[in-house]
């Protein structure tokens, strides 16, 4: 998930922007050091429904 998802979800930007800053902090605890990176801006979507504590709906998007 990217902060624009969380914003598509109704979420306000900076709102969106904590909440995937949080996630990366959850992922770097959990022993993945790849999510430690400013430029990384997309978190596994479990790790953010465990923040929001809520299961999240994302409509599947075609390219045609």
């Amino acid at each position: 998930m990217t902060k624009n998802d969380l914003m598509g979800l109704g979420y306000p930007k900076y709102t969106s922007i904590k909440i995937i800053r949080q996630a990366k902090q959850i992922m770097v605890q959990q022993g993945y050091p790849f999510y430690n990176n400013k430029r990384l801006g997309r978190v596994p979507k479990e790790t953010v429904e465990s923040i929001l504590g809520c299961e999240l709906v994302m409509e599947e998007v075609s390219n045609g």
